[in-house]
């Protein structure tokens, strides 16, 4: 039967398998929400679009399935897209869909005005455009969840003028949401598998986008004796416990050294982005082999080197089958990774004093399957560091756009997807400012949610960046309020602890409670 676009639109994306959209309505996007529950669609209404995104791009990490969020025009769109950014530098499936305005170059002062909305969306997404027919609609849906499955899975816009939501429209078509992902060519993986095999010192660079290979990977490593790296989004890939793998150190200097060692290099899912090793050049002077989904990161290898287009679950296990009965002649020793692993360790602790205890604590704390979501703090920057996970894909940051404000709104949406499993925030006191109205959301929706805030009483990281490049620190520090008691004004509870143990016994309190618990920390829990 037909009924207005934004109710179809609604019932559309619960077919393609959609449970759950966070965002805000408002006068021009209400035609959106007419269909939801209808559809048996749960909404969940953030306090500001940052949130929104933020909890769609938390959700996404957590399931693997699009995020979505609807947004109103203007001043929504505009506040979203800080997410949006976020999700692209991290490769988060994120659909934004958006009214607009049905006539702007012929009108002047319309309510939630802009020049030009889609051409700002597109800034921070891998597109945005706009639909002016239900089949319009229907097609860019459609494509952006075919995109989500074959291509690096990047954040979409999509704005239906507010006219055509209104109109009348036929129910989109049935469509099969499976799509093929990309094989690896056999040819590729008969080079490749030559290669390594005669390699006596190989090692693989895991990213993000290869988390769903972790078991073949594993296999792999195991096989040929290879040493592994990960990077941040990678963690868990490689097996905490395997004695050859480097963690995730790639930014430390201590790292070029064990590169350098390597006669053949494998990246699998990983962008090589500035933000996973923060220095010109990775270092490494061997061959290499590139694997990864996005035209884009291969175009970027050395001339020279290997550039396999595939997912990174296929060609694992295409490489995998090939190694049947291969005896490794790897020169890697255990004790070499972990003396490297060590002065990884002494590196970051003398970058930042003291919180790897509180890490340690933390992580001999949390269960096994706790998902972590953290923010743009010192904690979390050492933490992704010598934290190792034994899962991937259950620790989240907000790494490239680096957005401050992301972990609270991100770990509710991880929480709302994750209802019975372990979840938790890590969040500085000045990034804990950007969204913290969004407790409120965790609050009325009952998460069992620990937020982790970290209180150095200042924008820590910064105030160091400016002394190493002797600026005088300058509008580091802003006044904080009394964090618990604001935690209580919005209904969650509150823990301040004074030692490692009482955080400890705080952490595992939050878990049971129905509700989110802020768990205040400062750097004298180090002392």
């Amino acid at each position: 039967m037909q009924r207005p676009l934004g109710a179809q639109i609604s019932h559309m994306l619960r077919a393609r398998g959609v449970e759950v959209i966070f965002g805000i309505p408002g006068v021009h996007n209400q035609e959106m929400y007419r269909g939801i529950e209808e559809a048996g669609i749960t909404h969940v209404l953030a306090r500001h679009e940052q949130g929104a995104g933020f909890m769609a791009d938390g959700y996404a990490r957590a399931t693997g399935k699009p995020g979505v969020a609807y947004v109103i025009t203007g001043p929504g769109l505009c506040n979203i897209m800080t997410p949006m950014g976020q999700a692209y530098s991290d490769s988060v499936p994120l659909l934004v869909l958006s009214s607009c305005l049905d006539e702007i170059a012929a009108k002047k002062g319309q309510l939630h005005q802009m020049k030009g909305q889609r051409a700002a969306a597109a800034t921070v997404c891998d597109w945005s455009e706009e639909a002016r027919t239900a089949n319009a609609a229907y097609g860019l849906i459609d494509r952006a969840f075919a995109e989500f499955q074959t291509q690096s899975p990047l954040p979409k816009h999509i704005q239906v003028p507010i006219a055509v939501l209104q109109a009348p429209a036929d129910p989109a078509p049935f469509r099969d949401a499976r799509v093929r992902r990309m094989g690896a060519d056999p040819r590729d993986v008969a080079t490749a598998v030559q290669k390594l095999k005669k390699a006596q010192r190989p090692l693989f660079i895991l990213g993000g986008g290869a988390k769903a290979a972790a078991p073949q990977a594993r296999s792999v490593l195991e096989k040929l004796g290879a040493a592994s790296y990960t990077t941040y989004a990678g963690r868990g890939i490689a097996g905490s416990e395997d004695p050859l793998h480097l963690g995730a150190m790639l930014e430390n200097t201590s790292s070029i050294d064990v590169l350098r060692r390597a006669d053949l290099l494998v990246f699998v899912g990983t962008d090589l982005a500035e933000v996973d090793f923060y220095r010109p050049e990775l270092g490494h002077t061997a061959p290499a082999i590139h694997v990864n989904m996005d035209v884009a990161v291969l175009s970027r290898a050395a001339v020279q080197d290997d550039r396999h287009l595939a997912d990174a679950t296929a060609w694992f296990s295409a490489v995998e089958s090939k190694l049947q009965g291969h005896q490794t002649q790897t020169l890697w020793r255990a004790d070499e990774v972990a003396e490297a692993r060590a002065r990884g360790r002494s590196e970051v602790d003398a970058g930042y004093p003291g919180i790897s205890a509180v890490c340690d604590a933390l992580r001999a704390a949390v269960p096994a399957d706790t998902m972590i979501y953290s923010d743009m703090t010192q904690i979390a920057y050492t933490a992704k560091k010598i934290w190792d996970m034994d899962r991937p894909g259950h620790w989240h940051h907000p790494s490239g756009f680096g957005t401050l404000g992301y972990a609270t709104p991100a770990a509710i949406g991880g929480a709302v997807a994750r209802r019975g499993k372990p979840t938790m925030a890590i969040i500085g006191d000045y990034g804990f400012h950007y969204t913290m109205q969004e407790l409120g959301v965790a609050v009325e929706l009952g998460l069992s949610l620990p937020i982790i805030l970290w209180d150095n009483g200042k924008l820590k990281e910064i105030e160091d960046s400016m002394v190493r490049s002797q600026i005088a620190p300058n509008a580091v520090v802003a006044r904080n309020p009394d964090f618990c008691m604001l935690a209580e004004a919005f209904g969650a509870k509150s823990a301040a602890p004074q030692s490692l143990r009482d955080m400890q016994q705080a952490v595992n309190q939050a878990f049971e409670e129905e509700g989110p618990t802020l768990i205040y920390t400062t750097p004298d829990l180090t002392r």
